[in-house]
């Protein structure tokens, strides 16, 4: 079957390494500043064992973000997210380079975001997701909007999209019932 042709499912089973967006994705896309004008994020935790799941059952994990943020730097260290790229600008050139750093094809690779800015990773990925908040123009070229909305669970959705995609979420569930 040509890649084109995939469906959602299809998509979701062969990716190696999902990427997220933070502000958005990650996040419900409020910034918060602190007293000194840092940036305060609210993470979900939900989200986060999401990540995990696909952690511990062969997915990498990969951020890359246009902002930069230190609370995303230490989010990413406490969930050992094994790619962090923060400052990108240029999504597509730092797709490109997580692609050289992971020897992976674009459609071994997720990726969720929100924004236009994220449409040149979305339009070479794999499985190409984003959340209801998002952006209309990204959402029409998607193959997943996740129910749940970014910072508020969609990251867990399509982690266990993913998983049950690639036949291991039952087992994971299983687990957690004896």
């Amino acid at each position: 079957m040509a890649n084109h042709e995939l469906n959602s499912v299809e998509r979701a089973a062969r990716v190696k390494l999902m990427i997220f967006d933070v502000d958005g994705v990650l996040t419900d896309g409020s910034l918060h500043f602190g007293a000194d004008g840092e940036f305060i994020k609210t993470f979900n935790v939900l989200d986060g064992h999401g990540i995990k799941l696909l952690q511990q059952n062969g997915v990498m994990t990969a951020i890359i973000s246009a902002r930069q943020a230190p609370a995303v730097a230490r989010r990413a260290a406490d969930l050992g997210i094994n790619y962090l790229h923060q400052g990108s600008h240029d999504k597509r050139a730092t797709f490109e380079q997580l692609l050289a750093e992971t020897g992976l094809a674009a459609d071994a690779c997720g990726f969720i975001g929100d924004d236009i800015i994220d449409l040149p990773i979305l339009s070479r990925a794999g499985f190409a997701a984003s959340v209801p908040n998002g952006h209309p123009d990204v959402q029409a070229r998607v193959h997943y909007v996740s129910k749940a909305a970014g910072g508020r669970g969609a990251v867990r959705e399509v982690c266990d999209f993913i998983l049950r995609a690639q036949n291991k979420y039952d087992s994971i569930l299983a687990a957690y019932l004896t």
